[in-house]
C-alpha cells in the first residue's frame, strides 16, 4: 500500500455517511478506481468542486484494503458546457454509464483517452450530439471486444457495405449469411453507420435524414444492450 499519481475521469459519486463522498473515476494506468474523498461534502471543503462528475482530474491517492482515498485533486477541465446543455449533457453521461460498464481495475490508457476524446467533442457544441455520442458507443464496444464487422461480412468475410445488420453475428451480413427473415437497411442509415464508424466522430452525418439517425442509433444502442446484457439507462434521455 502507498500514494499513487493517476489523471482520471469521475464517472460517478455517491454519499458516504455525513460528510464524505465515493468517487469511481476512470484513469489511465489503473482502470476503474473506487475512492472515498472526506470531508468534500462540508462547507469550505479542500477539494471544493474538483471532483464533480465528468470532471478530468489529476489525483494523488492512498491505496486502501477495499477503497483508494483521495489526497490530493486537481481539476484539469471542468467540462461546464457539458452541464449546461441538455442533449450534450445527457449524451455524456451516457458515455461515462457505457465505460463504468466495460472498464476493469486494470490499465485503461483507449479507454480513458476514447471518453476525454468524446467529451472533448460534446464540448465543442457539435450540430447534434448524439452523433457523437453514437460514434463514441461504436468504438467502446471495439475496445471492449464486441467489434462491429461493417465493412465486410460478419459471417464469412467478403468486403463490402452489406445491408443486413445482425446484432449476433457481429454486424453487417452479405446476402448469402443473411437469414431469410431479415430486412436490408435503408442507404441511408448504412451511411449514417459508416460516418459513425469513420474517425471524424460522425460528422459526415449531420445531413442525414433524422430518422435515419436515430435508426442507426437505435441500432448501435442495440448492439451494445446485446453485449453488456442490459441497457443503458441514461441512452433513452437523448434527444434525437
Amino acid at each position: 500500500m502507498g500514494l499513487y499519481r493517476e489523471q482520471g475521469i469521475v464517472l460517478r459519486t455517491h454519499k458516504l455517511g455525513e460528510t464524505d463522498r465515493i468517487v469511481t473515476v476512470l484513469t489511465q494506468g489503473r482502470g476503474k478506481v473506487r475512492a472515498v474523498a472526506k470531508g468534500v461534502r462540508k462547507p469550505g471543503s479542500r477539494f471544493g468542486g474538483r471532483l464533480e462528475p465528468l470532471g478530468h482530474v489529476d489525483l494523488q491517492l492512498y491505496e486502501g484494503r477495499n477503497l483508494d482515498i483521495v489526497n490530493q485533486a486537481e481539476l484539469i477541465t471542468h467540462f461546464a458546457r457539458l452541464r449546461e446543455d441538455w442533449a450534450s449533457s445527457a449524451c455524456a453521461w451516457t458515455m461515462a454509464e457505457a465505460v463504468d460498464r466495460v472498464a476493469q481495475e486494470e490499465r485503461a490508457t483507449s479507454l480513458f483517452l476514447l471518453l476525454l476524446d468524446g467529451l472533448r467533442m460534446l464540448a465543442a457544441a457539435p450540430t447534434h450530439p448524439s452523433l457523437v455520442l453514437d460514434a463514441y458507443l461504436l468504438r467502446l464496444a471495439s475496445l471492449a471486444g464486441y467489434h462491429a464487422h461493417l465493412d465486410a461480412c460478419a459471417g464469412c468475410g467478403t468486403p463490402g457495405h452489406h445491408a443486413v445488420f445482425h446484432l449476433e453475428a457481429g454486424g453487417a451480413l452479405c446476402p448469402a449469411c443473411a437469414p431469410s427473415d431479415t430486412r436490408p437497411l435503408s442507404d441511408g442509415v448504412l451511411k449514417v453507420l459508416h460516418a459513425l464508424a469513420a474517425s471524424d466522430w460522425g460528422e459526415d452525418a449531420t445531413d442525414a435524414e433524422p430518422s435515419d439517425r436515430r435508426l442507426a442509433g437505435t441500432l448501435v444502442s442495440s448492439y451494445l444492450t446485446h453485449h453488456l446484457g442490459r441497457p443503458l439507462t441514461s441512452w433513452e434521455l437523448v434527444p434525437r
